[in-house]
């Protein structure tokens, strides 16, 4: 499956001005833009299975295509939402438990990237992997 494999960030595209929108403190958004974050995605059917590891945490998570699930942010933001699959895109449709307010996430495959892009509030940031 395309999205299958270990992804490692490479970079981050206005990641700063995403996480001041989403309230993150200013310390909390230096540490997270040098997170050396590394995704590892398993595929099956409409199943993924998710590890995330970083500087600060280390977590796993199953999601299957449009069925709501909870997820924690790194700094502790509390999501509901879904996954879906367009194509070769996966949309992520979240909300945050806090003030309701849509968080809207896709990952697309290319070349040899993954870009996991963001917009909450009118902003707009992406960051992308490279495949390990």
């Amino acid at each position: 499956m395309t999205f299958n494999g270990t992804w490692k960030v490479i970079r981050n595209e206005n990641y700063e001005k995403f996480m001041e929108e989403m309230g993150i403190n200013m310390v909390k958004r230096k540490l997270a833009a040098h997170d050396n974050l590394k995704i590892t995605i398993e595929q099956n059917g409409d199943t993924f299975h998710v590890k995330e590891g970083s500087n600060f945490r280390t977590l796993e998570i199953d999601f299957t295509m449009g069925v709501n699930f909870d997820y924690s942010l790194a700094d502790g933001t509390e999501l509901s939402g879904t996954w879906t699959l367009e194509g070769d895109v996966l949309k992520g449709n979240f909300k945050r438990k806090d003030n309701g307010k849509q968080l809207l996430t896709t990952r697309i495959v290319q070349g040899d990237e993954l870009i996991q892009s963001y917009n909450y509030e009118g902003v707009d940031a992406k960051r992308i992997f490279k495949r390990c």
